[in-house]
């Protein structure tokens, strides 16, 4: 499972693995897990691309709440096995 470094306010690298990813409108959003492990119910979160800088991606956690709807109903439509709760 490819995974991606998130650095916290503290400096601190987490590791998230990819579950997914999808592109609309033109920004990139990922669908993510701090769970490597596949067979078992994980917390997900979506992140969005903000910036593409120095040859870095930038993400950041999408908190709008009507946009986390949205969002999950799409990456429920592309995994079919997945039931996302808000």
């Amino acid at each position: 499972m490819q995974s991606i470094n998130f650095i916290t306010d503290e400096g601190e690298e987490v590791p998230f693995y990819i579950i997914e990813q999808t592109t609309l409108a033109g920004k990139d959003f990922l669908l993510v897990t701090d769970n490597d492990q596949e067979d078992e119910e994980a917390e997900v979160y979506i992140m969005e691309e903000i910036s593409d800088q120095d040859d870095q991606t930038v993400y950041e956690f999408v908190e709008n709440q009507a946009q986390l709807e949205a969002l999950s109903k799409v990456f429920q439509e592309l995994l079919e096995d997945v039931d996302i709760q808000m």
